[in-house]
């Protein structure tokens, strides 16, 4: 039904810049709340951020909040996520995913796109 795939990691230096993109295709009419994961090596996965449907509601952790900026193209079938003042911290496979309306959870889930930040 759903189909995510991420692109746009790669290796930055600390205080370096990345835009992560996800696309989605497949059988979806409207736009559902979408979200970014990351997992580091040993590490659970964790939340990134999240965007409504109609983009004009966001949420950050708070790990992020101020750097990353989560955005969507509804007409491209693309969500977004920028980030700025990159730490080293910030290393591990990113995820994009889709909520679902009836229960909530994220449903739908990309292969995941390898940021990694030097010191």
């Amino acid at each position: 039904q759903v189909q995510l795939v991420e692109s746009g990691g790669g290796l930055v230096q600390a205080g370096g810049s990345l835009r992560l993109s996800c696309a989605a295709s497949g059988r979806t009419g409207s736009s559902y709340t979408m979200g970014w994961f990351r997992q580091a090596p040993g590490k659970e996965r964790e939340f990134v951020a999240r965007i409504s449907g109609s983009g004009l509601s966001t949420y950050y952790a708070d790990s992020v909040k101020g750097r990353f900026t989560i955005s969507r193209d509804n007409a491209k079938n693309t969500v977004y996520l920028q980030m700025n003042s990159l730490k080293p911290e910030d290393t591990a496979v990113y995820y994009c995913a889709q909520q679902g309306a009836t229960t909530g959870a994220y449903d739908y889930w990309g292969q995941g796109t390898q940021v990694t930040v030097s010191s």
